[in-house]
């Protein structure tokens, strides 16, 4: 009676299978479990297949797999290159698609428990670029469980809302003089029924609820009084918002820029220097949790906000934004009216 209806019903396995494929591809038909023999110390090099808090899987090229666990005496750092020396990173920066080498002990789980973390921060450009083009992407186990049953319980939504207005319809042609009444409550079913959907498609649909700027002086990445200011004003705003239950489905972008005083190469690593100390802020001051923050990004003096060629356009674009994004399906704002 109802294509509509039809159509909902059918793209309800092809959205379960769009949830399902990304944790699928994560694991190979040669890749096999490499477990550590417990008190063993043990050094292994391979790239990053699955990140998930204080755990991480590295792969290398023979498939064999082996589980580290990082604990508060782990240390994550770059490769030595001549004078530079070494540079600490947080465990943040471990991610998939990164090439690392560990070295550790074996647990009784058979576990890798690292007492160092290293890797090429050409590898970390590469894995950082692939992060980003996978528009935030599930990025563990958790979340695509959360998102599969949101779209179960959501399919369910969609075949009881199809039923109402087919009801609703076939009132109408039974009894003319409820035929108005009857199509109202079948036009509002099935506007309930299209915004389930929408909330299916809104899985991995994020909206920007909020952009703090945070302002450096120039060449400087230590926050000032202001800076710090403006990171409680906004910590204060969302602890308001979870408060009153509107924090459903966020995470935290924190995103790095700089002026075009000095060369492009110093912008890039001054704007990730800036992001890292927000990071570091948020994290030490208000205890906020890893899981929620995505992976941190310096564009450097790409992407300004104003002009370069005037001293407040300068100022402005020394910045770093703390974006506040929201998962619209998740949140149950798809199809929402303002």
């Amino acid at each position: 009676m109802f294509k509509t209806a039809g159509y909902l019903r059918a793209i309800v396995p092809i959205l379960l299978l769009l949830a399902i494929v990304p944790a699928a591809a994560q694991s190979s038909k040669k890749a096999f479990p490499a477990p550590v023999p417990q008190g063993n110390k043990v050094k292994i090099q391979g790239v990053v297949s699955v990140r998930d808090n204080d755990m991480f899987k590295v792969r290398d090229p023979s498939g064999a797999e082996t589980t580290v666990i990082m604990t508060s005496d782990t240390k994550v750092s770059s490769h030595s290159r001549g004078l530079r020396g070494k540079k600490d990173y947080p465990v943040t920066y471990i991610m998939r698609g990164l090439r690392l080498q560990s070295e550790g002990h074996g647990d009784a789980q058979g576990n890798l428990v690292a007492d160092w973390v290293r890797f090429d921060e050409q590898d970390l450009r590469s894995a950082q670029a692939l992060e980003q083009t996978a528009e935030l992407a599930e990025d563990n186990a958790a979340r695509i469980a959360a998102a599969e049953e949101n779209a179960r319980k959501l399919a369910a939504q969609i075949e009881e809302t199809t039923a109402i207005a087919n009801s609703a319809q076939a009132k109408a042609d039974e009894a003319a003089e409820a035929a108005a009444a009857a199509q109202a409550t079948a036009n509002s079913a099935f506007k309930d029924a299209a915004m389930a959907n929408a909330r299916i498609n809104g899985l991995d649909t994020y909206d920007i609820v909020k952009t703090i700027p945070v302002l450096f002086p120039t060449g400087k990445y230590s926050l000032t009084k202001t800076g710090r200011a403006a990171i409680d004003e906004a910590a204060e705003w969302a602890k308001g918002e979870k408060a009153r239950g509107n924090a459903n489905g966020w995470l935290v972008q924190i995103v790095g820029f700089a002026d075009t005083s000095g060369n492009t190469a110093r912008n890039r690593t001054l704007s990730e220097r800036r992001a890292k100390t927000v990071i570091d802020y948020l994290v030490l001051t208000y205890n906020i949790d890893l899981r929620r923050l995505v992976q941190p990004f310096g564009y450097g003096e790409g992407k300004p906000i104003a002009s370069n060629k005037t001293a407040a356009g300068r100022a402005e674009n020394r910045r770093v934004e703390i974006r506040i994004l929201q998962n619209k399906g998740i949140a149950n704002t798809v199809g929402s009216q303002p």
